[in-house]
């Protein structure tokens, strides 16, 4: 009897966890049925993959899309569509919005506005303050929270537990893992009067080396004090490095395409605002040892920190200008150069992108290409060459800081559940993303 599929991907160059494989994969409804030879089997549909790689779907797991209260730099809508243009299947959103989701009612507006909105699956994370500490273990038990987001310097509004008591507190409310943005507030408090007008070079002055040591090295301590898991976002520095290369047992680590390719002080020279961001872009050493990081091993997850602002906000006169920059649409072709050009593997960008989400954060169904799995694909050409532009970057911003950057390799695919949502870069389904399911938040059948 023939094999029928809802949807055959045939004939391309497939990341299995078993490494690269020349197969079909055929799709009945949101999953893999089978990875093989189907070349006798009959599809609804069926894509021609030959001269392409299919990956694991790109799971970007730091993202601010800044609604509610900040339209006019993202939404929901937008940021996602900017994702999927992207190669894109997933992203986890940040809680510094206005108001920030600091509570259960807010967590639930957040999943009510994606509904229908987004192109793409999505989970949100949950924000600490020193307010909130008795609802996290609530908020973090909902279906779509990705987990609790802990900022130890200073964000948007509320967003702030600097002192050792309340984060300790926060872990001690908690059972998954907490996601940190590691800066210390007391040294940066002491160091803001170290910013020149106009002049961003000063950024990584004012936020300095020591300011992003002091916060991870306490970190780790509270985190082995309490017992609990952390994940430290967009590590900068060679001795932070040091540091969490002997804390695997409590600490994962997450690095940004923007940390790995702008490179200070060039870059804030030639993109000024558009180069400022939180941690900021730093010295080339620091460059080279995220990238030894990255290959060892070290680093387990690879996010853009999408987080946009205005044409006209950027163009304020440092430090009035806003830290942030987007990236959701252009982390895949930036990191596919970087593998055109050797400084990493397809397969380890695979671990960063898919499989290390997956460990990381428990995924109950996404984060690689195997049979049962959802049918998340990000289908690219590793050779083809392309330019990014502003406007390519479909971001409500209106800009990218690798406006003109050459490309090679591009994503010319992004499938959902077993559904195409762009396709050769036409967005081609809207609205038809759905809430990530993580393994620590699963209802029990008939719920």
């Amino acid at each position: 009897m023939t094999q029928t599929f809802d949807l055959i991907l045939r004939d391309g160059t497939v990341v299995t966890p078993g490494g690269e494989a020349r197969v079909d994969i055929g799709v009945r409804g949101e999953r893999i049925a089978v990875i093989g030879d189907l070349s006798g089997a009959a599809a609804g549909e069926t894509y021609d993959a030959t001269g392409l790689h299919i990956l694991p779907g790109v799971i970007d797991s730091q993202v601010h899309f800044r609604e509610p209260g900040l339209e006019w730099k993202e939404d929901l809508e937008t940021g996602a569509r900017s994702a999927a243009l992207g190669g894109v299947v997933a992203v986890f959103e940040m809680p510094n919005t206005n108001p920030s989701t600091t509570s259960p009612a807010m967590l639930a507006d957040k999943l009510k506005r994606a509904k229908g909105r987004m192109d793409i699956d999505h989970a949100f994370y949950a924000g600490a303050t020193h307010q909130n500490v008795d609802v996290l273990a609530e908020m973090e038990r909902t279906q779509g929270c990705c987990g609790v987001k802990v900022f130890m310097g200073a964000s948007t509004g509320d967003l702030l537990v600097h002192d050792d008591e309340g984060v300790e507190a926060v872990l001690r409310a908690i059972k998954r893992r907490a996601a940190f943005h590691s800066e210390d507030e007391y040294r940066l408090a002491e160091r803001r009067e170290l910013a020149v007008t106009g002049d961003w070079t000063s950024h990584p002055v004012v936020r300095d080396v020591e300011t992003a040591v002091r916060s991870t090295r306490r970190l780790l301590n509270l985190a082995r004090k309490v017992g609990k898991r952390i994940h430290v976002l967009h590590i900068t520095t060679a001795e932070e490095l040091e540091m969490l290369r002997d804390a695997k047992d409590v600490a994962s680590v997450e690095c940004l395409p923007q940390h790995l390719t702008l490179v200070a002080p060039e870059a804030y020279q030639r993109l000024k605002g558009y180069a400022q961001m939180n941690p900021p872009i730093r010295e080339q050493h620091h460059v080279d040892a995220l990238w030894r990081a990255l290959n060892a091993g070290i680093v387990d997850v690879m996010g853009s920190d999408h987080a946009p602002h205005s044409i006209e906000e950027k163009a304020r006169p440092y430090p009035a200008s806003p830290s942030g920059m987007p990236g959701v649409q252009t982390l895949v072709p930036i990191m596919l150069t970087h593998v055109h050009n050797g400084k990493l593997t397809l397969q380890r960008f695979v671990e960063l992108t898919s499989a290390g989400p997956q460990r990381v954060f428990g995924l109950a169904d996404k984060g690689r290409i195997a049979e049962g799995y959802h049918a998340d694909f990000t289908v690219v050409d590793l050779k083809r060459k392309e330019t990014i532009t502003t406007d390519w970057s479909k971001s409500k911003c209106g800009w990218t800081p690798y406006d003109g950057f050459e490309a090679t390799g591009w994503p010319v695919a992004t499938i959902v559940r077993g559904g195409f949502v762009m396709r050769d870069g036409d967005l081609v389904a809207k609205g038809g993303g759905k809430p990530v399911r993580f393994n620590e938040t699963l209802e029990p059948a008939g719920v």
